[in-house]
């Protein structure tokens, strides 16, 4: 069952969860004062506050969801995603934020979405900040409930997110690997091109 936006940024983007799991990450490695993130699969937005407003761009595919950020968050920059290809210049983003975006994307349409983060990154700082979902040896019941609950039906193991980058010329580094809610495992990690 789909949830509305509303609901899905209530129950499963509460403040108190994104905060703790997703933004003390985030900021212990990263900074994004006077940056240009680009939000790839924004949602509902829940992620816009670790940016400036105008350092802000979010994109998603389904409209229900940019709407609803947009209403939520009127200051940020929300804009609905098509085509595949990404509506920003080349070399005009510091950083590309993917939270649990990965794991509902088919492993072959990933390629595509790699390469136009390439396009758009600066050279040499451009960095690619990842967490997902992730399939590991040490907690099967982990796995299970994954995999019987979360509606992306493309949970990889680490070795499987990092490859998407590194066959792209990406250098992926592992951060943290963390549980959230006892019952998902979490990686952390970030890929640069160089």
């Amino acid at each position: 069952m789909e949830l509305s936006p509303a609901l899905y940024h209530k129950l499963i983007r509460p403040k108190w969860s994104t905060q703790k799991h997703i933004h003390q990450n985030v900021k212990e490695y990263f900074d994004f004062k006077n940056k240009k993130i680009l939000d790839f699969g924004a949602g509902t937005g829940a992620n816009c506050s670790l940016c400036s407003p105008n350092g802000y761009y979010g994109i998603d595919p389904d409209i229900n969801r940019i709407n609803y950020a947009k209403q939520v968050y009127p200051e940020y920059s929300f804009e609905v995603f098509q085509d595949d290809t990404i509506q920003l210049k080349e070399f005009s983003v510091d950083m590309v934020l993917i939270v649990a975006v990965l794991h509902h994307i088919p492993p072959v349409q990933i390629e595509t979405y790699i390469k136009e983060f390439k396009r758009i990154l600066k050279p040499d700082e451009g960095k690619i900040i990842v967490i997902e979902p992730c399939f590991t040896n040490n907690n099967s019941f982990s796995n299970w409930f994954m995999k019987n609950n979360d509606n992306g039906d493309y949970i990889q193991g680490e070795q499987g997110y990092l490859n998407y980058f590194h066959q792209q010329g990406f250098i992926p580094k592992v951060l943290k690997k963390y549980r959230k809610h006892f019952l998902y495992n979490e990686l952390f990690f970030c890929a640069s091109l160089s």
